[in-house]
């Protein structure tokens, strides 16, 4: 039996991927900081160890025993101190890739994001050897993507290091993407830039979790390489944005914006926000505006070629599955 370490196991993407792997016959060490999300996984029969990835110590201790680690443990957010986006994105991945060498693992799959893509500008078939960013949209993208050069300098014989870039995951337990939507939705109204034209390629937790699946299945061929991970079928983000408020129940009104002058007031917004005390979030950041705005799609012809995975769950089943996840979880 594999023996796997699921990192960030009490978030939405973790426990699709534990569920996954435990119906793939693993055994799996899930760790996290929600001790409630926890019981739930001790119950579907993972082991669960509550855990701070960046204690001295904790990494030897989560890695001892285990043949391959799955760490999708990160701050994700388009806001925060870059000191704490340092600590666990890059940090707390430096101590845990370290850890896997020293205790035998033979492989480190690592879920990046595909933000690291992101600009203010279309960006359409997006392959693993299309230009990166120019400028890092956020400390997100860029501490991710740093942590993305340390696993992939560590693969080796026998130690395969593995880099997943899924992108706009959706299903329950999202922190991320519905939370923000939401809070925007419920002053009821919603900005729509350049028409709503643009595209998003949402990607259902439970997908992205196979391909991390595939990826430790397929290790010894393609160590030290990256995938871009999405649902495969884009669509406006006009189309989306109806389909999410339509399954949550709510009508928004859509504001037509235009982006330039938006986006301005967002990064004097974002000005404001870090020079007050306690770093508040703004309402929206230029990042969040320009994913709203402009098109990222991917081409997938390397994920279905040498991990043999595609995408099987379409966009309108994730976002209902979703969001019947956030009725209950707000039903009283």
């Amino acid at each position: 039996m594999r023996r796997s370490l699921v990192t960030g196991a009490t978030g939405g993407f973790g426990a699709a991927l534990v569920e996954t792997l435990l119906a793939a016959g693993y055994a799996v060490r899930a760790t996290g900081r929600d001790t409630a999300a926890g019981g739930r996984l001790r119950a579907t029969g993972a082991e669960f160890v509550p855990a701070e990835l960046r204690r001295p110590g904790t990494a030897a201790a989560l890695t001892s025993a285990i043949d391959v680690v799955f760490h999708a443990a990160a701050l994700s957010a388009p806001w925060g101190r870059r000191a704490e986006f340092e600590a666990v994105n890059v940090g707390a991945t430096r101590e845990l890739l370290n850890a896997a060498a020293s205790a035998g693992c033979d492989a480190f799959i690592f879920i990046s994001t595909a933000s690291v893509y992101a600009e203010a500008r279309d960006r359409i078939g997006l392959t693993e050897s299309s230009p990166l960013a120019r400028r890092f949209a956020n400390a997100y993208a860029e501490t991710k993507h740093r942590a993305e050069q340390m696993v992939l300098a560590s693969d080796r014989p026998g130690f395969a290091g593995i880099v997943l870039r899924p992108r706009a995951l959706v299903g329950p337990g999202d922190k991320v993407l519905l939370p923000r939507l939401l809070r925007v939705a419920r002053t009821g109204r919603f900005p729509l830039f350049r028409g709503g034209r643009a595209l998003i390629d949402l990607t259902d937790m439970r997908d992205a979790a196979e391909a991390a699946l595939a990826a430790d299945l397929h290790r010894a061929t393609i160590g030290g390489r990256v995938f871009n991970i999405s649902g495969g079928a884009p669509a406006s983000i006009r189309d989306t944005l109806a389909e999410i408020f339509g399954a949550l129940g709510l009508q928004p009104r859509l504001v037509h914006l235009p982006y330039a002058p938006a986006a301005l007031a967002a990064r004097a917004a974002e000005a404001l926000c870090a020079a007050l005390p306690g770093r508040p979030e703004p309402p929206a950041t230029a990042y969040t505006l320009s994913t709203l705005a402009y098109s990222q799609t991917f081409d997938l012809a390397a994920a279905r070629a040498d991990l043999r995975w595609s995408p099987r769950i379409a966009p309108q089943q994730a976002i209902a599955r979703a969001a019947a996840d956030w009725r209950h979880r707000a039903a009283p």
